[in-house]
């Protein structure tokens, strides 16, 4: 076998291994057929469908927020409400400030702290209103909020120093 008879045979080889390749890839159930739907292009659409409509609830919730600014912000964010919120903020001891939560979405979230005495634990309606409580800080404080079960949307949330 000549040097050009070799890469012919090599070159031929490697065209039947692609169209082997492609058929398998493009087959549903080993039948030779096409097929009929992809699933990862449904999926990857679905979840940008998704996103979508998470970024709108985020925006809502700020701007629910930003509405009703009420002193110097120390901490701000904004989450599923599946995923919730846990935060430990840097807060000065002694020094009172205000808690704003804003839930865009359906059911409610449960708000609480720790230690209790910081702050009141309370319901939150997923409903776009503002809700507003002091909490004054202590050493250490930890806050979460947790979606009631079947709820979800986005909740938002701000400290602010008053």
């Amino acid at each position: 076998m000549t040097h050009s008879t070799a890469r012919r045979w090599i070159a031929g080889c490697a065209l039947a291994a692609s169209v082997f390749l492609l058929a398998s890839c493009t087959s549903s159930a080993g039948d030779g057929e096409p097929a009929k739907t992809p699933s990862t292009p449904a999926s990857s659409s679905s979840r940008a469908a998704d996103g979508s409509a998470e970024k709108r609830l985020t925006e809502k919730a700020q701007t629910a927020l930003a509405a009703v600014q009420t002193g110097q912000m120390v901490e701000a964010g904004a989450e599923r409400l599946t995923d919730g919120i846990h935060t430990e903020p840097s807060l000065q001891a002694g020094k009172t400030y205000e808690l704003k939560l804003v839930c865009v979405g359906h059911g409610t979230a449960q708000l609480s702290f720790n230690p209790a005495g910081t702050g009141t634990s309370a319901k939150v309606p997923c409903d776009q209103s503002v809700f507003r409580q002091r909490i004054s800080a202590g050493k250490q404080i930890h806050i979460d909020v947790d979606a009631t079960p079947g709820s979800n949307g986005v909740i938002a949330w701000e400290i602010d120093s008053i």
